[in-house]
């Protein structure tokens, strides 16, 4: 049987931290991996040292590691911003479970309307279409993805991580709907230390009364 070729349908990505930690956050959606490439609702992703989309060529490699596109420009970055801003705020009332701005819904609808990278069925002899896709069609990918993550059908399993001081967001995946965390790589890991360290606490507590 020939493979059919799309968008990749990983997700995850590599963040690293101020301090120069490098951790794996998989947010279990793309739309939602793209929307915390920055801030959201104002804030840089926790345990993030930055903006991946600092310029074109920051977006051209952020949509190549998922799908080979050609170059993004000053106007795909334009609207990459503009979609990643509607995607973050409706994630945070998603998480709310309050009504998206309608503003952002209509410019969420605008580029899912617009067309998006499709799928080939490897094997052929004829090229149909462009070699590889433009980045406004990876744009379109992910605003379709963001469309079907925020249209119910999730079922509440957009959720955000149980660190205090963590503000990721993320699509629960796991086969039990029990996710707690945004990565065990970090906040799951420092969770596990502190619950060490106040066992530990207790105990000499109780040993020496």
């Amino acid at each position: 049987m020939s493979d059919v070729t799309g968008w990749s349908p990983a997700t995850g990505q590599e963040f690293v931290s101020v301090e120069g930690t490098r951790w794996w956050f998989d947010s279990g959606s793309l739309a939602l991996d793209f929307a915390w490439t920055g801030p959201v609702g104002g804030e840089i992703p926790s345990g993030h040292s930055g903006d991946t989309l600092r310029d074109a060529a920051g977006l051209t490699e952020w949509l190549g590691a998922r799908h080979p596109s050609t170059p993004a420009t000053d106007r795909d970055l334009a609207d990459a911003i503009t979609l990643r801003t509607a995607i973050g705020n409706l994630s945070l009332a998603a998480l709310t479970g309050t009504p998206g701005d309608g503003r952002d819904v209509d410019l969420l609808n605008l580029y899912a309307a617009t067309p998006d990278i499709p799928p080939r069925l490897a094997g052929g002899s004829l090229q149909a279409g462009r070699t590889e896709p433009r980045a406004a069609q990876a744009l379109s990918t992910i605003a379709r993805d963001a469309v079907a993550l925020f249209s119910g059908t999730s079922g509440g399993r957009i959720r955000g991580c149980d660190a205090e001081d963590c503000n990721l967001i993320y699509l629960d995946t796991s086969r039990a709907a029990n996710r707690r965390w945004c990565s065990m790589q970090r906040c799951g890991n420092r969770h596990k230390v502190r619950s060490h360290r106040a066992r530990a606490s207790r105990d000499d507590g109780a040993a020496n009364p």
